[in-house]
């Protein structure tokens, strides 16, 4: 179970380094964008990610 907690973990790396490595402007103004958002909007993103990440889970199980 920790070496899959691990490679998921290592995963999520990779992936949240690829659009700043890619593209650093798209990201760079995203992340503004994002900080500029109010709290419920995070909020909302923020579910929408969980969920989204639950339901992955769930099918590929």
């Amino acid at each position: 179970m920790a070496s899959t907690l691990i490679l998921a973990f290592g995963l999520m790396l990779v992936f949240e380094g690829l659009l700043p490595f890619l593209a650093p402007r798209v990201w760079r103004d995203t992340f503004r964008r994002i900080t500029e958002m109010a709290d419920g909007q995070l909020r909302f993103v923020g579910l929408t990610s969980v969920l989204v990440g639950v339901v992955v889970i769930t099918v590929l199980q």
